[in-house]
Formats: C-alpha cells, structure tokens, sequence
C-alpha cells in the first residue's frame, strides 16, 4: 500500500525558510513524478513544484522560481522542497502527491496524496 507522508512544516517570519520532506513507501512505479501542492486559506490547490525521479528534471509554479527547490534522496524515498524567502502568500497546507509522469504536472491529477503539513508565514 502507497503512502506518502509530510513532515516539516511550522511557522516562520517572512524571509524566513523552512524544508519540508515526503517520506514515500511502497511501490509508486518505477521512477514516479513527485509534486508538491499546497492550499492556501479559501483557495483552492495549486501546484508548487515537481520532481521526475528517473532522471532529476525539476519543474516549478512562476511564483516559487528562484525561492523554491525540489530534490530526492532516492535511498531513503524522500522528496525534499526547501523553501526560501519564505512570504506571507506561501501560507498553506502543503501536500506531496506521487504519479507515474510528470507532464501535466500542474494539473493536480496525481493518484497518490499525502495528508499534508501546514505551513504558516507571518509578515
């Protein structure tokens, strides 16, 4: 059974950092596409970043590009998204979520989903 799941999440001030880590366990393909999402307040889900396992390629939402970086350790199953300059847009619920291809990433239609981990910037 796949799961998937968050740690790393808290609050900081503005320009702050955080990383967050999706520990991944049982079989998710071969070399799955890692994302990660988040939820801020009242709004719905967007896409922050990805991850294609098999070879490294990285993806990003314009709004995180420069702050934010997606990377794995693929010994220990783990997606990292260090998360830098941190603003008070960032806040959210942050969530990795596992799919076999990394395409249309941004869409959110990935199969597996992690509970998530709440992530609080105060200006």
């Amino acid at each position: 059974q796949v799961q998937l799941v968050e740690s790393g999440g808290g609050s900081v001030q503005a320009g702050g950092s955080l990383r967050l880590s999706c520990a991944a366990s049982g079989y998710i393909y071969s070399s799955p596409c890692m994302g990660w999402f988040r939820q801020p307040p009242g709004k719905e889900r967007e896409g922050v970043a990805a991850i294609y396992t098999g070879d490294g390629s990285t993806y990003y939402a314009d709004s995180v590009k420069g702050r934010f970086t997606v990377s794995q350790d693929n010994a220990k199953s783990t997606v990292y998204l260090q998360m830098n300059s941190l603003k008070p847009e960032d806040t959210g619920m942050y969530y990795c979520a596992a799919d076999w291809g990394c395409l249309s990433w941004l869409s959110g239609g990935f199969r597996y989903w992690g509970q998530g981990t709440q992530v609080t910037v105060s200006s």
